[in-house]
């Protein structure tokens, strides 16, 4: 099992197909299907399949379950050459959700980068990154979904009011009711367990939303077309709502009887690198005093060195 046959099985499990991965690989489609066969040979079983004639392939079960370990085994070669390539004490190693790395943390990353420190981020649900920061894979992640874990601590960030985003179409009041909303004109995004719950109590189960999406990316995309925008409608919470509404001319909204506030927290593991965590921190409640919208939770948080 190499480096490159767990890339090549990544690339092929995120794209679905090996045409796909062997161009975003730069490498030929036989190469691809050579490193594949590889992988399955040492590891005694079949990851992906393709039917004759079809374009696409699909993970078996067992290559679902192995996307997960292949995921670890890269971050953990990564984490091998930082110890043959550089300091690792000045590498902080960061995971989010993905509305916070879109909308917030940025500038965050930019004031975090003084000559020296170095930045690993990725993406994760929330359940992942408690695994990811328990094993000490991430040093530090930013979730919505407050969970309990025996290694590791959850900590309040921010607090952000939930906010009603329309387009410019509609001519609503300042403040909205659930019950004049309707579910079909929405583009919903799952935000956390206690926003289900809200949901599922204002409207139906049958009702079928406009679209159901589960990244940030493509709330943007959906809201920036323009032939369909005007009648839409989405809750998010405002570190989200109010940015874009700047970049897409929407308007945000307050809910009356609406979701309760989002609440990010950290996560912190047994092994910390507590100097670089304290900076980014640092250079995270910096950004939240900016942006109005945002109740910085942090100086609650736990005193590190």
């Amino acid at each position: 099992m190499t480096q490159q046959g767990i890339e090549v099985f990544l690339a092929v499990a995120r794209l679905g197909s090996v045409s796909a991965a062997a161009q975003a690989l730069y490498i030929t489609q036989p190469a691809v299907s050579r490193h594949l066969k590889a992988l399955e040979e040492a590891l005694g079983c079949t990851l992906v399949v393709r039917g004759r004639g079809q374009r696409r392939v699909e993970l078996t079960g067992r290559g679902q379950d192995f996307v997960q370990v292949a995921e670890k085994w890269r971050l953990l070669w990564q984490e091998a050459q930082e110890v043959a390539g550089r300091d690792r004490t000045q590498t902080l190693r960061v995971a989010s959700v993905g509305s916070l790395s879109s909308y917030l943390l940025p500038p965050v990353f930019r004031d975090f980068l003084a000559p020296g420190r170095t930045l690993t981020f990725h993406h994760y649900h929330s359940q992942e990154a408690y695994d990811y920061v328990a094993q000490g894979l991430a040093d530090l992640a930013l979730i919505s979904d407050h969970m309990y874990h025996p290694q590791v601590e959850t900590v309040p960030a921010l607090r952000s009011a939930m906010m009603l985003l329309t387009g410019p179409g509609l001519d609503w009041p300042d403040t909205v009711h659930p019950s004049r909303l309707d579910p079909s004109k929405e583009l919903r995004l799952p935000w956390n367990p206690e926003y289900d719950l809200w949901h599922s109590f204002w409207f139906s189960a049958a009702a079928v939303p406009r679209a159901v999406l589960d990244q940030m990316s493509l709330l943007e995309e959906f809201f920036s077309w323009r032939d369909s925008w005007w009648d839409s409608w989405a809750i998010a919470p405002a570190l989200v709502a109010v940015p874009l509404s700047r970049k897409l001319g929407l308007t945000v909204r307050n809910l009356d009887s609406g979701p309760g506030d989002e609440v990010i927290y950290y996560l912190l593991g047994p092994r910390r690198k507590e100097e670089l965590t304290r900076s980014f921190l640092d250079c995270l409640d910096r950004e939240l005093k900016k942006r109005p919208e945002i109740q910085s939770l942090l100086s609650a948080g736990p005193q590190l060195s």
